[in-house]
């Protein structure tokens, strides 16, 4: 189409035309709608999922060699863990030789701040999580009433956290830190790979990433701020439902393990 028809004053472009003048990355804000329904005390509220995913990298200390030693049998023995599994260890267990927990603690409370949310991890749920890669999926159907915030405490292993819908990919070190909406796709996976793939995590490989994540509450008003969470936007679907889930243009999806990519329902 001739620019100078672009440029008259009379063009309105169809939803098409509007798609193919929007770069790749940002097609899905013109057409789609993400949204989480989520537990607000006894009764089920709607809002949209954020596709903002804040980073940073943070100044941790390097492991306990003993401390890594411990995840590793416990991973390897009590976790089983698989390509594609995400595990929680035990929190209260690995602090008693993790003396620098403190100042891992003190790192993320500092950037967290520099976001808007004041002194709020103190107050939020905590919980140490161990990953050989990860699936694709969401997390609004377990925990659409929170964003998570998470550290990671492993060295760069050649990993990435990956975010198919905004096509984000963040590579993990020690010191990364993230705070996203539960109801954003997301996986773990190879940098140079283009989606989950279990040969990529093969039994040889050294590519376990030990993180911390903390559950911070949607509603709490700074989280919603700096994610920019809109409420209340499907009033009338929440009145009908009896579960957390997370719909794409009005009807319930899920995520393709491999791919990334939003499917139907079960």
């Amino acid at each position: 189409m001739p620019t100078s028809f672009l440029q008259a004053p009379w063009f309105i472009p169809s939803l098409t035309q509007l798609l193919q003048m929007t770069p790749p990355s940002q097609r899905h804000r013109v057409h789609d709608l993400i949204a989480a329904y989520f537990w607000s005390g006894d009764a089920i509220r709607s809002r949209r999922v954020s596709d903002l995913v804040l980073t940073g990298t943070v100044d941790i200390p390097a492991l306990p060699a003993r401390l890594v030693a411990d995840w590793a049998r416990d991973i390897s023995l009590l976790l089983e863990l698989k390509s594609g599994d995400v595990e929680a260890l035990s929190l209260a267990r690995a602090r008693v030789r993790w003396p620098d927990f403190k100042h891992c603690l003190q790192a993320v409370t500092e950037w967290t701040r520099t976001l808007g949310l004041q002194d709020l991890l103190a107050s939020s749920d905590v919980a140490l999580m161990a990953c050989r890669g990860a699936k694709y999926h969401h997390d609004g159907g377990q925990y659409g009433s929170a964003a998570f915030c998470n550290l990671f405490l492993s060295e760069d292993c050649g990993l990435d956290l990956h975010f198919p819908y905004t096509d984000q990919r963040i590579p993990l070190t020690r010191g990364t830190a993230v705070v996203f909406d539960t109801g954003q796709p997301h996986a773990v996976i190879d940098r140079h790979s283009t989606g989950f793939k279990e040969a990529d995590f093969p039994a040889d490989r050294d590519c376990t990433q030990v993180f911390l994540t903390w559950e911070l509450p949607i509603e709490n008003a700074d989280v919603a701020q700096a994610l920019r969470i809109d409420f209340d936007i499907a009033p009338s679907t929440a009145l009908r439902l009896d579960r957390e889930q997370v719909w794409l243009n009005g009807a319930i999806a899920n995520v393709c393990p491999d791919s990334g990519e939003w499917c139907g329902a079960d």
